[in-house]
């Protein structure tokens, strides 16, 4: 099932468990968002919008909010020693889509859930209780 959304004057082609790279909306990682403006759903039968599908919607998780590469305009008039520098760098928001909602339906708070995080693993393996921090540093070694 696919599904097709406008946010920020721009059309994506989605599906669940697409990564997508969106204009920037408001929420922070983790947290679920909604697009109402539906315009196709897609899979076995298509629904097209007039100009959008009624009860459709999809929602996705926001997995980052970030900062595009820095886009250098340089305008300069020639023989007059006239010269701009200016940078912009645009905000976005990598989503994570979790479902294409139809007939109304509100999104599951399980979908953001679903994705268990990794355990987190001792930033030195080494350091655990009981044996030396570095190899080589073993008690009673002399650097001399």
């Amino acid at each position: 099932m696919f599904a097709v959304i406008r946010t920020g004057g721009k059309q994506y082609r989605v599906a669940a468990e697409d990564l997508i790279r969106i204009d920037k909306v408001a929420g922070n990682p983790g947290e679920i968002v909604e697009f109402g403006e539906v315009l196709v759903v897609g899979g076995d039968n298509v629904t097209l919008g007039a100009p959008t599908v009624s009860g459709a919607s999809v929602a996705a998780e926001v997995v980052e909010q970030g900062r595009g590469p820095k886009i250098i305009a340089f305008k300069k008039r020639r023989r007059k020693n006239s010269r701009r520098k200016r940078g912009h760098r645009q905000e976005f928001t990598l989503v994570r889509v979790t479902e294409i909602l139809t007939d109304g339906a509100k999104p599951s708070r399980e979908a953001g859930a679903s994705r268990k995080a990794k355990p987190a693993q001792p930033a030195n393996p080494a350091a655990e209780p009981g044996t030396p921090a570095q190899p080589g540093a073993a008690a009673g070694a002399s650097t001399g």
